[in-house]
Parts: C-alpha cells; sequence; structure tokens
C-alpha cells in the first residue's frame, strides 16, 4: 500500500495550489459534489486539506484517470454532473423548515413522509428506516448544556460514539443494537435549532453520506450568521457550465467540526501563564519550527526534564487566569474529565473519560498541549500530542485514546521555572454540574499556538 500523501509532497502541494487558486463558491462546490459522488465525508468550507487531496485523487481514479488531485476542466465538469445526477436522484431539496424556522436540506425521494412535529418537522422513509426531525426550542426555553447531558446519556441500548459541545453548538453521534443516530443543536439569539437523523444500521454505507449532505446544508439561523463567520453560498451559478446550480449547495456557517487543512487551525494549544509565558507539550510541537501566538513569534524558554513539557515565551503578553490546583495524584480508571482546546474560532470544550495511562476524548486537530481537568476543576494533565492523520467517521472525530502529560510532571515543572502552582486538596470541591463549570478555570487562559514554516 502507498503511504499517504503528506503536506511535504509535491503531488499533494500540486493539488493545494491548483484548488485555491479557484474561486471560494467554485472549490466549496467541488466539496459538494465530491460528497455526493461519496467521496469526501467532511466540512464543505472551501478550504483544502488532505482529505479534500483524497477525495479528488479517488475519483479521478475511479474514472480511470491518474489519481493527480489536481483536477482538469473537463474533470470539473464530470465531477459537478455527477454530483448533480446523485442530488437529482434523491431529490436533495434546501428549504426553509417554517415549523422550527431553520433552513435543511431534505433528500425527498428517500425521505418521502412529512410530519409536523411540536416544535418542529419529522421527514422519513416510508418504510421508517430513516427519520430526520428537526426541532426548536425559544429563548430561554432550554439551554446547551441541558440538550447535551440528555443528548450523551447512555443505557445498555444505547452507545454514543462522538460527542462535542461548544458555546453555539453541540453534536452528538451514537449507536443503538440496530441504529445509529447523529444529532445536531446551535444556540442563537432566538434560541436553540436542531435536527437528528436517525437510521438502520443496515443502510449505513448509503446514509453516512446524506449525514453530511444535511449538515453542510443547516442554516440554523437564516440570515443571522455572526460577522466573523463566512456567509451561506446560496444557489450560486454553476461555476462549470454557466447553468444555474440548485439550492443544495447552502453552506451552513454552523458547520461540523473542524478537519484538519482548515485555514486558521491551531498546530497546538497552550495555557497561558502571564507575561508572555505559555505551557504546552513538546511532542504538540516536534513538527513546528516556528511557534507563534497571534502575530507574535514564540520561543522556546525552557524543557522539563523528562522532555515531555515546554515553556514558550512571546512578547505578546497574554492575558491569563489564575493557574486552577494541580493533581499530582494519578486519576481513576474510568473518572470523568474535561478537556479544553484551541480552534481557530476559541475554546473548545470537551467530554473524557480517564483510561489506561491516558485519555479518551473526541478531540480535533489543535488538541496537542490541551489542559486536562477533572470534573472539580483541577488540573490533572495536558494532552501529549494529536495524530498527525486522524481517523474521522462521517465527517467527524470518535472518540480516541491520548497520552497524557500528567499533573505531577507540571507541577514540578512550573516550581523548578518559578511558577507559583497550589496542589489540589482530595475530595476538596465538589463536582462541576456541568462540563462548562468544570472548564471555567482554565477557559480564559487557553490560546492556540500556529505554525509558520
Amino acid at each position: 500500500m502507498a503511504p499517504p500523501r503528506t503536506a511535504a509532497d509535491p503531488a499533494y502541494l500540486a493539488s493545494q495550489a491548483a484548488f485555491e487558486a479557484l474561486p471560494e463558491p467554485l472549490r466549496k462546490a467541488i466539496q459538494d459534489a465530491l460528497v455526493w459522488t461519496g467521496d469526501y465525508n467532511a466540512v464543505t468550507a472551501g478550504t483544502f486539506g488532505r482529505r479534500t487531496y483524497e477525495a479528488i485523487a479517488a475519483w479521478q481514479k475511479r474514472q480511470g484517470s491518474e489519481p493527480t488531485g489536481v483536477l482538469t476542466a473537463k474533470e470539473r465538469t464530470a465531477l459537478d454532473a455527477a454530483g448533480e445526477a446523485a442530488r437529482k436522484a434523491l431529490r436533495f431539496n434546501v428549504q426553509a423548515d417554517t415549523a422550527s424556522g431553520a433552513v435543511i436540506g431534505v433528500p425527498e425521494k428517500l425521505l418521502a413522509k412529512k410530519s409536523s412535529l411540536p416544535r418542529g418537522t419529522r421527514w422519513q422513509s416510508t418504510d421508517g428506516r430513516v427519520t430526520l426531525d428537526t426541532t426548536s426550542y425559544p429563548g430561554g426555553g432550554a439551554d446547551l448544556d441541558g440538550l447535551f447531558e440528555r443528548a450523551t446519556a447512555t443505557t445498555p441500548e444505547r452507545k454514543i460514539t462522538y460527542k462535542l459541545k461548544k458555546p453555539d453548538f453541540l453534536v452528538v453521534t451514537g449507536e443503538t443494537p440496530t441504529g445509529r443516530f447523529y444529532i445536531r443543536q446551535a444556540a442563537g439569539a432566538e434560541g436553540i435549532r436542531g435536527f437528528t437523523i436517525a437510521y438502520d444500521k443496515a443502510l449505513t454505507a448509503e446514509v453516512d453520506r446524506l449525514v453530511i449532505a444535511v449538515a453542510n446544508s443547516f442554516l440554523p439561523f437564516p440570515g443571522a450568521a455572526p460577522a466573523n463567520e463566512a456567509k451561506p453560498v446560496a444557489a450560486a451559478p454553476n461555476p462549470y457550465a454557466g447553468g444555474a446550480r440548485p439550492a443544495g449547495n447552502v453552506a451552513s456557517p454552523l458547520t461540523p467540526p473542524p478537519l484538519p487543512g482548515i485555514a486558521a487551525q491551531p498546530a497546538a494549544t497552550g495555557l497561558a501563564l502571564g507575561n508572555g509565558r505559555i505551557l504546552t507539550s513538546a511532542a504538540a510541537l516536534e513538527t513546528c519550527p516556528v511557534p507563534r501566538v497571534g502575530s507574535a513569534a514564540a520561543r522556546a524558554a525552557g524543557r522539563d526534564p523528562t522532555g515531555n513539557l515546554v515553556l514558550l515565551e512571546t512578547e505578546a503578553r497574554n492575558q491569563a487566569s489564575p493557574l486552577p490546583a494541580i493533581r499530582s495524584e494519578t486519576v481513576v480508571s474510568g473518572e470523568a474529565l474535561v478537556v479544553v482546546g484551541a480552534e481557530a474560532k476559541g475554546a473548545t470544550v470537551a467530554p473524557g473519560t480517564a483510561g489506561s495511562g491516558g485519555i479518551v476524548a473526541p478531540l480535533q486537530p489543535g488538541a496537542g498541549g490541551a489542559p486536562i481537568l477533572d470534573r472539580s476543576g483541577h488540573l490533572v494533565g495536558l494532552v501529549a500530542r494529536f495524530p498527525t492523520a486522524p481517523r474521522l467517521i462521517a465527517g467527524v472525530m470518535p472518540p480516541t485514546s491520548y497520552a497524557v502529560v500528567p499533573g505531577s510532571v507540571i507541577a514540578a515543572f512550573l516550581a523548578q521555572a518559578g511558577v507559583a502552582v497550589a496542589k489540589a486538596t482530595p475530595n476538596a470541591a465538589p463536582a462541576a454540574a456541568s462540563l462548562g463549570a468544570a472548564a471555567a478555570p482554565v477557559i480564559g487562559s487557553v490560546i492556540g499556538i500556529t505554525c509558520a514554516r
């Protein structure tokens, strides 16, 4: 088997240069078509990454062409036609759902039955094996923390395979003995709006593609995208043949979790200590010769004797919350933990579980160096590293085991560096009621570390 292409590979770089030279609507249209051909299962953000390269090459290979990752004009026309045919075959219609207030894409040929719900709409296949529900809650009617706790509840018959909560949205996927489900909720000034797709496991190969298409079409608050978000692309002219593209190319500003290659994605997460000092994992920066914090370069000011931690210094006088008490004793296997990582749009909070020598959590690229806290808000470690080629399921990251730099190593290193640390007293603080409350001690100190090459 040939090794995967990497950012240093000439073919990968040529594919990236060709893709990024295209207008943004065309880049998104290519990714959208690749979703429908079954080659791309990620966000149609118009940004280039490993998955875009592999999707283009896979499609080319199936057409009998050389898998260069660079689409010719003829190939772009053929790809667009293939995506269009797949959309039309399922009558994928992006529509306003008046019951919930959201905009969402519905494969109406598959989901032919439509009925009303108290705060949304249900579309269902005639045999009942696939269901798409929209839902909404008015302002003050529900909160994401409560919805997240309910969505992630496990039973002997219900297993959670992915869970992520941010301040403005959540995503949860899971399985039952016979089915799978995908839940998404988004919060805004008008309340909370979301959708759930549930389907028979036997239909996974067909429906997983539709999950991505629906997620990429979902617009919870039409016309209310934040100023710093990309505006949705709506019914743009067909850049291939001059014809009109159907509304199925609408892209949501609240897309699924960021993936490798998305612009401005941090290379690592740092914990600001004040006075320009930042603590992170040494392994997270192994391939980053010139780390940066914002627009300022950072330099290594010290490493701990084990080689697991690095203290960066930058001229940027970063603000920092008081460092939480550090728990030196080993966490118990199965203990509930919280990881606070940095992403392009700010900090993200993910639930985790202590495992044998590490943590099992649904983290995102850039989580290397992210602080790990117990549910009482004590710092118990840092994520050692994030894999360079993460495994994705239906475009999202499943819970994965990560190595951890333990709190005892952190405490010793910071003490040696002259940073005052407090030792956590076992059982002194009650467990927080929510993930956000547990993450509160570090949420203001977590920053993204980018990499200049």
